[in-house]
């Protein structure tokens, strides 16, 4: 498994959620994640966060996103309705050893982040030569009755 499900802060939140009622609110930054042949991909939704006030990060095996969402209105201003989460929001990711986080890319447009995380070259699956019966043949050391098997095969 390359991403990991379990997150305990984030089962930690949600259980508060459930115990004080306010499980019906949304989760401030819902994510899908998929894999397609030799990549993961990973969309993380930031309605109304700007480009420079996302900051990503990424140590050991953990990549960390931390966006901020600040009101349009200013100072002075009357707000009549403002339901909207504002405020520094952080989620991390915790990555498997099979994936390259030195090849880790993200692009961001209209509040969708997207991360691209390949499959490290060592975790794909490759061929293993057979060695054998040829290793022998080619170094000089194979016998008459060794050669009289592998034409009659």
């Amino acid at each position: 498994m390359a991403l990991m499900r379990f997150d305990p802060f984030r089962d930690f939140d949600r259980f508060t959620e459930q115990m004080l009622g306010t499980a019906t609110r949304p989760r401030t930054m819902p994510l899908a994640a998929w894999r397609r042949k030799d990549e993961f991909f990973v969309q993380i939704d930031l309605p109304g966060v700007h480009r420079d006030d996302v900051e990503l990060t990424v140590e050991r095996n953990v990549v960390t996103i931390r966006a901020e969402r600040r009101p349009e209105y200013e100072e002075g201003d009357e707000v009549i309705v403002d339901e909207r989460a504002l405020g520094t929001f952080t989620r991390q990711l915790f990555l498997g050893d099979n994936l390259d986080v030195n090849k880790l890319s993200a692009d961001y447009d209209r509040g969708l982040l997207m991360l691209t995380i390949p499959i490290s070259e060592a975790s794909k699956p490759r061929r293993i030569p057979l060695g054998g019966q040829q290793q022998q043949q080619s170094s000089g050391g194979g016998s008459a009755s060794a050669e009289q098997a592998h034409a009659g095969s």
